[in-house]
């Protein structure tokens, strides 16, 4: 069936919605459902003869609510997550533009702030996103989480005092030369096993972050400690190479990073470096299979056996 007027038009505010959807849940394929769904209540809208007379409105609201509907009944989920939780990898290469070709994505969605974001409700969540990482003014945003501009400040108030406490060291971003630059250091100095050189980019206070989910091997919780990270980083990779495990840098969430690839090409997981400063204050590590099945086919290179 040809798309109508209203449906092509709306197809340029894809890489929005997605990072909105992407923003809300932190998983690729979730958010590609939901602006999927949002597309066909679009469809379904247009067909029934409703007039829309602000299509981005429209979407943003769509699918602002789809992702608090998700997130709510997700959160059981999220509750008994095993080890830390990170969101699933959006990955840029020469050779891989990346999901929903995700113009808008870059400047807002790292990991640590989708980790921060982790702290709140479901449509604290939304307010506080559409207002910090995308602009949005208020009437915009009550339309789209259906409440009143005075409660979403309100909302957004709260938020930022609930996050305060980590959100400064979230917002801190290098210029890209810059983080290019260290990145390219960094994994220089890792796959080379230089400790000294590697200690002189890492921040005093570094900290890396493991997501296995269980399935993979991964620790239980954050590291932290200049030479206790650099350390698990050198043998980590030393170890990798014996494996036949490739690194091949990338754009993580719009921040550097690598893909590991085992020797037949499948994807082990997934880097991201948080910058800021003149240094590397974090190191994402994302290497649960289910949240790379998106990138490829699936290393089982540290895979957990089952019990």
């Amino acid at each position: 069936m040809p798309e109508s007027a209203i449906t092509t038009d709306a197809t340029g505010y894809r890489p929005l919605l997605f990072s909105i959807a992407y923003g809300m849940t932190g998983s690729v394929g979730d958010a590609e459902d939901i602006v999927q769904d949002a597309f066909l209540g679009l469809t379904r809208a247009d067909q029934a003869g409703t007039t829309i007379t602000n299509l981005k409105a429209y979407l943003t609201t769509s699918v602002t609510r789809l992702g608090i509907n998700h997130l709510t009944s997700a959160r059981v989920r999220r509750e008994t997550y095993v080890g830390e939780w990170l969101p699933e990898p959006v990955v840029v290469t020469a050779d891989r533009p990346g999901p929903a070709e995700h113009a808008e994505l870059a400047d807002a969605l790292s990991m640590a702030f989708l980790v921060l974001l982790e702290a709140l409700s479901p449509t604290e969540r939304a307010v506080f996103m559409l207002r910090e990482a995308f602009g949005y003014g208020y009437p915009e945003i009550a339309d789209a989480v259906g409440k009143s501009e005075a409660n979403c400040r309100q909302i957004l108030t709260r938020a930022r005092k609930r996050l305060a406490p980590s959100a400064q060291a979230v917002d801190t971003r290098a210029r890209k030369a810059e983080a290019d630059e260290l990145a390219r250091r960094f994994f220089e100095a890792t796959e080379g096993g230089d400790l000294d050189a590697l200690l002189r980019l890492l921040s005093p206070d570094v900290v890396f972050h493991g997501d296995g989910g269980g399935k993979a091997r991964a620790l239980g919780k954050a590291l932290t400690g200049l030479r206790r990270v650099a350390q698990l980083l050198i043998g980590g990779l030393r170890r990798n190479r014996k494996l036949g495990v490739t690194l091949t840098p990338a754009t993580v969430n719009g921040r550097p990073g690598a893909v590991l690839h085992d020797a037949s090409g499948r994807v082990a997981s997934v880097l991201e470096l948080h910058i800021a400063d003149g240094t590397i204050q974090a190191v994402h590590a994302v290497s649960n299979p289910d949240k790379l099945t998106h990138l490829g086919p699936v290393s089982g290179i540290g895979l957990v056996k089952p019990r």
